[in-house]
């Protein structure tokens, strides 16, 4: 444990570092609370703010988690990688400590985010809700992170990463339950919505304020966590020996 924090201390300062990466990776997110949670006029809800605030921090947790096997790919590219492969501390240490790192950053992000909506309005976050939500994007970054990590593995490049990177997180936020409920949706996207993690997570953080809560989408998201963990951790080996 203690080779993990060592490496997640070591990503962690190196992205403090990068001021303008910390902020930039705020832009997206809360432009679409601004622009879309208070200008988009809505019949389904009398407070779209409250309605699309988890869907944004979803957003930001998947955005990060996303983005989280491109540490790795510069590793790979400046050589860093094989030195660490060279210490006497488990290889898994560098992939845990890599998927740690990017579940506390995109947590921080989310930090701004919910406190950003709450500064404009947003009314559903009480602290128990706050509780829940961390844990529940905790789960949610972890299985992205592991994802992303994996994937991260077999890229060559960050420019085939960034490609691939565009390619699966747009859809998969379209696809979900961020901006509109499942009624009213077409018929083709509420079923795809139904059966995306995105939609899990998000739905699992409003109904934590109106009941009753799917803990059948929480099971689900732990287990794909684990499952992705445990991939993850099989391919580094793999590919690093």
């Amino acid at each position: 444990m203690n080779a993990v924090l060592v490496y997640f201390a070591r990503d962690m300062r190196r992205w403090i570092r990068g001021r303008f990466n910390v902020w930039s990776a705020l832009i997206m997110p809360a432009a679409w609370l601004i622009f879309v949670g208070l200008a988009l006029p809505t019949r389904f809800t009398d407070s779209y703010l409250d309605f699309i605030a988890p869907g944004i921090l979803v957003l930001t947790m998947l955005s990060a988690g996303m983005q989280g096997g491109s540490s790795l790919i510069f590793d790979k590219i400046l050589g860093f990688l094989n030195k660490f492969l060279a210490l006497p501390s488990p290889r898994e240490a560098i992939l845990y400590g890599k998927i740690l790192f990017t579940t506390v950053r995109g947590l921080l992000q989310a930090s701004v985010i919910m406190l950003l909506a709450v500064l404009l309005g947003a009314t559903i976050f009480t602290p128990s809700l706050v509780a829940f939500t961390y844990l529940v994007l905790f789960v949610f970054g972890a299985l992205l992170s592991a994802f992303s990590t994996s994937l991260a593995l077999f890229v060559q490049d960050h420019d085939g990463y960034a490609a691939v990177n565009a390619l699966l997180s747009m859809p998969l936020f379209f696809t979900s339950s961020a901006l509109m409920p499942y009624d009213v949706m077409p018929p083709w996207l509420a079923a795809i919505a139904r059966y995306n993690p995105v939609s899990w997570a998000i739905d699992l953080i409003r109904s934590f304020a109106a009941p009753p809560v799917p803990w059948t989408s929480l099971l689900a998201l732990v287990l794909l966590a684990l499952a992705m963990g445990a991939v993850s951790s099989l391919l580094f080996r793999r590919v690093t020996v």
